[in-house]
Order: C-alpha cells, then structure tokens, then sequence
C-alpha cells in the first residue's frame, strides 16, 4: 500500500499522534510521501523535527499511489481534490478542525484508519463535481469544485442581480448578496448556512442557494444535474466575486459564466462503521435532546 500524506496544520493538530503515525508507517514498511509544504511546516514542531519525510510537489510524483490522506478539515479535503484527481487517488478524510462532514476519521484514529485499509475493511463512495465554463479560463484547467460555486457581490455596500438560464431559458433575476450552485455534497457546506437544504450525497442534483435575496418568496431552487446553467451579472461596481470552493477570483460584469456537472468524479474513502446520517447527527447535534 502506497499513501499520499497532504494536510495543514491547525491549533488542533497534535504531533505525537502524527509521531506515532510515521513510526507505525515505517515499521509497516508502508511507502509514503507528504506534500512539501506540509512537511516543512511538521518539521518546524519540536516532536518531529529530527524525522526524515520523503516529500513531494507535483501530480506526476505520486501516480501510483493508492490513496491520499487529507490530514485537516473540509477545506483540506477541497484544496486536496485536485491532487487526487490527477493521480485518481482516494481521498481519506482526517480531521483536525471542528464540524468535519467530510474529514470522518480522527487524527488519533490514523494507525487504526490505515489498518482498516490493509485488511479491505473499507467502501469507496463517488462524489459530483460542478464545473465553470467561462469565456476566459479564470480558473485554469481545475475549473471544477466538490462544493460549489458562488457568485457574490464585490463590495459591502451594493447587491447584486444574477440573471439566471437554465439549458438556455430564462429562470429567475437574484436581486440578492450571491447565489451559491451547490452539489450535493456541498448542500451541507455554505448553502446550508444560507438556508438551503441537506442532500443525500448520491442523488443526481444541483442546488441554487441565493445569499440574502431582496425578496421574501425567494428560495433554494432543485435543478437536475444533467442541465447547463449560465449567468449574466450586473452590478453598480461593475465586478463581481466567482468562487469554486475556496478559490476567490475577482471578474468583470461582461464575463460569460456556465455551470455543468463533470465528466469526471471525485473517490472518497468510507470506513465501515462511517454512514451519512451518523454523520448529520453527529455534526448537527441532531437529537440532542433531554427528551432523548
């Protein structure tokens, strides 16, 4: 077995748990690599400055690999997906921050999580990916997200209006902060917060969240994934926000915006005793009840 490390560090990573993880990898004899960046900042730590990390910087060093660790939060797992999609690796979601609907899998969990998948007690689950076709590549070739897309307005001080297609008819005009395109798996993620609603992971979907509409009967639309979905922007500064996840690119009003769901996908590694609604009790305190 062969792992791809990638994570940051947050004020909850604990070092003598990712000591014990080296030592546990080098005496499996398990082939691993960690991304450079994250490596020079695990050795900066007291606990482990004195190891030796094999390290890595591009796609083309790891294809070969059989799964990457994301060794952090959600926004790891997001800032990760496009290393794994290069080098089609599974992601293992390892959270070291705090709400984690992806990240499943404790830091102090990682020698029993990798145990798990020397012996095959592990599923693989696919996740949509939305992706931005744009009349200039803002976003480059990973113009694709596991979240969402937003658009949002570039000053405090202003609304927005998006004018909404769907398979080129006109859909609505959001007089609104934004409008977030959520996959499913996002619909967990910043719509959520905007009043949008849960959806199982599998189910074939986009949603369209606006962000504080100036309209009392504007609400989270369904949309199937199969349909394209384009954009005109107006705004009194003439610039609006486009985000894909968390990347942030400021455009221009004239900038011609589709969203589509991918060709491709993202794997995501499911221990055996992870399930989605364990999940959304867990995470959402769901039940929690003096009554219960």
């Amino acid at each position: 077995m062969k792992i791809v490390l990638y994570g940051r560090l947050t004020k909850n990573t604990c070092f003598s748990a990712l000591a014990s993880f080296f030592r546990f990898l080098d005496l499996e004899k398990i082939e691993y690599t960690v991304y450079h960046l994250y490596a020079e900042e695990l050795l900066n730590s007291e606990v482990l400055k004195d190891y030796k990390l094999p390290t890595f910087r591009s796609y083309q060093e790891i294809q070969g690999f059989d799964f990457l660790y994301s060794i952090g939060g959600d926004g790891t797992i997001l800032q990760s997906v496009p290393f794994a999609i290069e080098a089609n690796l599974a992601i293992l979601g390892v959270n070291v921050g705090r709400l984690g609907f992806l990240a499943g899998v404790s830091q102090y969990d990682l020698i029993t999580a990798t145990q798990d998948l020397q012996r095959g007690a592990w599923r693989e689950e696919s996740r949509s990916l939305v992706e931005v076709e744009t009349n200039a590549p803002i976003f480059g070739m990973h113009n694709y997200g596991l979240n969402e897309v937003t658009i949002h307005k570039s000053n405090t001080n202003e609304m927005i209006t998006v004018h909404t297609f769907v398979n080129g008819e006109f859909m609505n005009s959001y007089w609104a902060d934004g409008l977030i395109i959520a996959t499913p798996t996002g619909s967990t993620a910043y719509s959520l917060a905007c009043g949008g609603p849960i959806i199982f992971p599998i189910s074939d979907v986009f949603v369209l969240t606006p962000i504080a509409p100036h309209s009392l009967t504007v609400r989270p639309v369904i949309l199937p994934d199969r349909v394209v979905i384009s954009f005109e922007i107006e705004s009194r500064s003439g610039q609006a926000l486009i985000a894909i996840d968390n990347r942030t690119i400021l455009v221009n009003n004239s900038i011609e915006i589709a969203i589509k769901k991918s060709s491709f996908k993202v794997r995501l590694v499911k221990l055996k005793e992870q399930s989605y609604f364990m999940t959304l009790r867990k995470r959402l305190n769901w039940g929690v009840d003096t009554r219960n």
